[in-house]
């Protein structure tokens, strides 16, 4: 990552941070989107945008219902 992404929180707004929630930044004229966790920042997962929509459409579409608990 060459500059600092603009991370994104993915909590509810009423929750106080910095808690265990996924961040997203896209990568600044790139095809990376980067994913991170607030508990362990310096650990950043990469992938491609096309991968990243294709596992968005998934969730929206249920297809990862199965795993999720509460």
């Amino acid at each position: 990552m060459a500059d600092a992404p603009t991370w994104i929180r993915a909590a509810p707004e009423d929750e106080p941070g910095p808690g265990r929630w996924t961040e997203i930044a896209f990568g600044e004229g790139d095809d990376l989107v980067h994913l991170r966790e607030t508990s362990d920042p310096g650990n950043v997962v990469t992938t491609t945008r096309s991968t990243w929509e294709a596992f968005a459409q998934g969730v929206r579409a249920g297809e990862f219902d199965h795993v999720v608990t509460g």
